[in-house]
């Protein structure tokens, strides 16, 4: 018997990435990655999801056999705020979309049954899957990218809260009067920890004065220094580049703190690009958790990398999709 199939598709603000995933959660076959032409819109993106999903099935089908009916479903991964229910997007600060059915469009224009959630709760979901936290009661889940999300699983099950809306724990406050982040608030743990935010408080030591090889990275245009340009600048000993790293990791240990108060987790996997520091971030991360946590909860607790890097929010959206049974319907 041919293999049975779910797409899993994972919208982010940086790229857009596709894959067919086996019902197992296995490998994903026939990885598709594009980056998000944010200034195009939400049918854009639409289109070349579509674009990449046909081409990815149709490698699948011709690699491993099996016809068109063998591919049950597509699960969908979006930063929210979403409507889980009709399957809107209703708001996405990174993104700028705004009540865009995304579940409707992908799922008319493969010709597939869909399911959408949020991406950071498919990228928890598969590291408590087939990752780093693989079948915990409680596992908490931190994505860090253009934005920072969060997962809660319980039980075997996520927490998605009443309206959709649980476990945005980047939009957690950490300084009541601080940064102002893309969703309005003021001092969001996004404003300060998220990819683009890592490299603004880079930029911003640089034009007080402080010496780094930052701008020789970056030809002396302060603009385009990211994560990336702070992470390898760090890789070349540079102090500066040490001290911006270990300041975020103490953010988002005391960010974490709270969660591990919260919630009394026995795992917390961190994903996203910034975990390529390696101890540079988690050495003081978890340092900052022990000094904030409560001693009982940090001895029961590992905070640790995700082991799905490039994968997490394909395996999780097809893993989603499979768990709430849409392939039977």
């Amino acid at each position: 018997m041919s293999a049975r199939w779910v797409v899993g598709v994972d919208i982010g603000g940086t790229n857009l990435a596709v894959g067919v995933v086996p019902l197992d959660g296995g490998t994903p076959a026939a990885l598709r990655s594009s980056p998000t032409q944010v200034h195009l819109g939400p049918d854009a993106a639409v289109d070349e999801i579509v674009e990449m999903a046909e081409s990815a099935i149709s490698e699948t089908l011709e690699t491993h056999g099996g016809t068109r009916g063998h591919v049950l479903g597509v699960g969908i991964g979006c930063p929210g705020p979403l409507d889980l229910t009709e399957g809107v997007v209703l708001a996405t600060p990174n993104l700028g979309w705004v009540d865009y059915p995304i579940r409707r469009k992908i799922s008319d224009a493969l010709g597939l049954a869909a399911t959408l959630d949020n991406d950071a709760n498919c990228a928890t979901y598969a590291e408590w899957w087939r990752g780093a936290g693989r079948g915990v009661d409680v596992l908490v889940g931190l994505t860090l990218g253009t934005g920072i999300g969060g997962g809660l699983v319980l039980g075997g099950r996520l927490v998605r809260g009443a309206s959709g809306s649980a476990s945005e724990f980047g939009h957690t406050t950490i300084d009541f009067m601080g940064r102002r982040c893309a969703c309005g608030n003021y001092g969001c743990l996004e404003a300060y920890a998220s990819g683009p935010n890592i490299a603004a408080r880079a930029r911003e030591g640089l034009r007080a004065g402080y010496e780094s090889v930052l701008p020789s990275l970056v030809d002396g245009e302060l603009d385009r220094i990211t994560a990336v340009t702070v992470y390898d600048a760090l890789l070349l000993g540079d102090a500066y580049a040490r001290e911006v790293m270990t300041e975020t990791a103490k953010i988002l240990g005391a960010g974490v703190a709270n969660l591990v108060n919260l919630f009394n987790p026995q795992v917390v996997v961190v994903v996203g690009g910034v975990t390529r520091a390696g101890e540079h971030l988690f050495a003081p991360l978890r340092a900052e958790v022990r000094r904030r946590a409560f001693e009982a909860a940090v001895r029961a607790c590992r905070i640790v990398p995700g082991e799905l890097p490039e994968t997490a929010g394909i395996i999780g959206a097809a893993g989603i999709f499979i768990a709430e049974g849409e392939y039977t319907r």
